[in-house]
């Protein structure tokens, strides 16, 4: 017996009347909320749902019955198929605000402790080219839009782009993207045309075939461009031709690397990065200081919103010169060189060896003596026996990836019991739920959000912890 099909249904008229997570909207229909991409307060719009929940509904704008006065004109041609700048459609003060309204809401709502007064967000002097690194992948049929496919476009061309939002195997062919900084549009492109015209194959993700798989273009502030060419496929003729040919063609490469990854996932830390020409890393500027950023080398992709970031956080550690840091997913060791002169001794730990590294020669070239690096799993790594090893922390400074930190990690802290703990985030709904952790020991006194990303839902926020009984210390 054949399943039976769903219907459903086409919303009329619903009006649009807050912002919700992940770059959508929302109104409501019949008391239910229904989440409406490309959509912002004040819109009314008719709504075909495509998708059905016990409590709520998800759908697309069929039509613009009202568009809402707060509403800014896109500036990117690939608005709406590709995922991201999903707020292109909202002014930057609008951003802004939403962004501190999502920190205050999930550090209240999941937290559950008690909060001072949010200080007003920092926003972002450049809101277009504001990436120091952008990561593109090839596939041997693109994404079609439906006016593509309305023309008669069949996508066996290929394409080096972004991932469409969902889907693993699908990718979006982007000519122009207004995120990295001239010449990253160029390398993308010319890569392409050569791979196209050469009859380099692209890789289909399905089968895991194909030659060309991912491109990686990193820029520095202090004028310095890396690309990294991945392919799936060691063919050494067409791959040198390819890696000269992007040489010849861009001598502003600083650094040009490839990678053979063979594997069935993009991931490329655990993979040998060989060096064709140039340098095997740029060089960062922040201050006095200058950081070395390998291939594998984690750093904020905007840097000077990474400035304004990291500069919050030495101010909330109120260093005065006598005291022991940690600095906890040190990655390069940028926030552990950058308080390094304020502090006694600062001590980072990260997963991967290779930052770990970096972090070092970091310390050297710019001559700091007082730092120490150790590479591995955080939860292995910071024990009381490293802690009795290695010194007490008068204060812990922490920026974990999205995910937040382990159980165990937080206990480990707890039982330090460093006077402060300063705690940078991407993401406030992990942050939230960690701080809930530390509550019965650490009020939290500060809280500042810093925009990383214009144009996305996505937001950095850096809390200050006081152990309770040294508010006098804030």
């Amino acid at each position: 017996m054949a399943r039976k099909k769903k219907v459903y249904p086409l919303i009329e008229e619903l009006e649009i009347v807050d912002v919700a997570a992940e770059g959508k909207s929302l109104g409501r229909y019949n008391d239910i909320v229904v989440f409406v991409p490309m959509t912002v307060p004040g819109d009314v719009v008719k709504v075909q749902v495509n998708k059905l929940h016990r409590r709520f509904m998800e759908g697309y704008v069929v039509e613009y019955l009202k568009r809402s006065p707060e509403r800014a004109e896109p500036f990117c041609k690939h608005y709406g198929e590709c995922g991201g700048c999903k707020w292109q459609n909202l002014p930057y003060d609008k951003q802004l605000a939403l962004k501190e309204r999502q920190v205050s809401d999930q550090l209240g709502r999941i937290g559950k402790v008690a909060l001072p007064p949010i200080s007003p967000i920092i926003g972002s002097e450049k809101t277009r080219y504001y990436r120091n690194k952008l990561e593109f992948t090839f596939c041997n049929k693109r994404w079609l839009t439906f006016e593509q496919m309305a023309a008669g476009v069949d996508g066996s061309d290929g394409a080096l782009g972004f991932h469409v939002t969902g889907m693993f195997d699908k990718i979006l062919d982007i000519e122009e993207c207004h995120l990295q900084r001239d010449p990253s549009n160029a390398i993308r492109l010319e890569a392409k045309k050569f791979a196209i015209a050469n009859g380099m194959s692209f890789y289909d993700i399905r089968a895991n075939s194909g030659m060309m798989r991912n491109i990686v273009v990193r820029s520095s502030s202090a004028g310095d461009l890396m690309v990294i060419v991945i392919f799936a496929e060691d063919e050494p003729q067409s791959r040198n031709a390819l890696l000269s040919h992007l040489r010849d063609t861009f001598p502003e490469i600083t650094s040009l690397m490839y990678i053979i990854n063979t594997k069935l996932n993009d991931s490329y830390t655990d993979q040998e990065v060989v060096l064709f020409s140039g340098k095997d890393h740029i060089i960062e500027k922040m201050e006095t200081l200058s950081f070395k950023v390998g291939p594998k080398s984690f750093y904020q992709t905007n840097s000077e919103q990474a400035y304004r970031l990291y500069s919050v956080a030495r101010d909330f550690a109120a260093l005065t010169g006598t005291e022991t840091v940690y600095d906890l997913y040190t990655g390069t060791g940028t926030i552990a060189n950058f308080v390094a002169s304020k502090a006694r001794k600062v001590i980072g730990i990260e997963y991967v060896p290779e930052a770990i590294e970096d972090a070092k020669v970091n310390s050297s070239i710019n001559g700091i003596s007082n730092t120490e690096f150790f590479a591995g799993d955080m939860k292995d790594i910071l024990s009381d026996d490293f802690i009795r090893t290695h010194g007490h922390p008068d204060v812990i400074i922490l920026d974990p990836p999205r995910a937040g930190i382990h159980e165990d990690v937080a206990q480990t802290i707890l039982r330090a019991a460093p006077d402060r703990l300063v705690y940078v985030s991407c993401n406030p709904a992990t942050q939230a739920r960690d701080i809930a952790i530390f509550d019965f020991l650490y009020k939290v006194e500060k809280v500042q959000p810093v925009d990383m990303f214009p144009h996305t839902h996505h937001v950095e926020n850096v809390v200050l912890m006081l152990k309770r009984g040294n508010d006098d210390n804030a």
